[in-house]
């Protein structure tokens, strides 16, 4: 049990711990469980680069735990009724085909996976793939940002406002500040579905010329 393989397991456990919370809508909470998922992330993929200490459980576990946090916190979050508002435009709101397009994705290239790399090829993840990765991480930060903002003015997250801006007229939260955090969890979250989508299409796209390619060896 080195030391990217913890972090990995690490990862899994915040994001129980994330899931929990959104449950007991403590977004406060979530959003720092959240953030330190999202930087075993980086650290146990760097760590285990520069220190030769990939292994067949990380290749198994790391992949699984990224696919468990979002795909789990986008599933938790379409039962948050502040996001999927039928009264709001049909644009400005979570929907569940979203997180379908998200969770169907990974499925899919979890299976392409499995052929390809059993028939010998690397299937390993592209840049498009991080990015993608990036993009869901920061639309679920947004996210949780504008919901634990929306819930009191004595959250963490508009604490560290009022410090950088001190109010005038006492505590309150801004309502610019509730509409920039809520316009930017929207921008990325449609970034977030069209980049999920064309990586979806690249991965297969690559899938069938190594199929291919390996059925005109054989």
């Amino acid at each position: 049990m080195n030391v990217p393989n913890s972090l990995t397991i690490f990862r899994v456990l915040f994001a129980v711990a994330v899931f929990f919370c959104i449950a007991v809508y403590r977004f406060d909470f979530a959003l720092v469980f959240f953030v330190l998922a999202s930087l075993t992330d980086f650290l146990d993929g760097w760590w285990a680069r520069k220190f030769q200490q990939i292994t067949v459980f990380g290749r198994i576990m790391d992949p699984f735990a990224d696919k468990f946090l979002i795909c789990g916190t986008f599933i938790c979050l379409v039962a948050v009724p502040e996001l999927s508002d039928a009264d709001f435009p049909i644009l400005l709101r979570l929907h569940p085909w979203m997180v379908i397009v998200i969770v169907g994705r990974e499925l899919l290239i979890t299976s392409l996976r499995a052929v390809v790399e059993s028939s010998g090829g690397d299937f390993s993840a592209k840049w498009i793939g991080k990015w993608k990765m990036g993009v869901q991480c920061v639309a679920v930060i947004a996210c949780f940002a504008y919901l634990s903002a929306m819930q009191s003015a004595d959250s963490p997250f508009v604490r560290l406002f009022f410090f950088l801006f001190p109010p005038v007229h006492g505590p309150y939260v801004p309502i610019t500040l509730l509409v920039v955090l809520y316009f930017t969890w929207l921008l990325f979250l449609w970034a977030t579905v069209i980049i999920t989508l064309y990586s979806g299409v690249s991965y297969c796209v690559n899938a069938a010329r190594m199929i291919r390619g390996n059925q005109g060896a054989d």
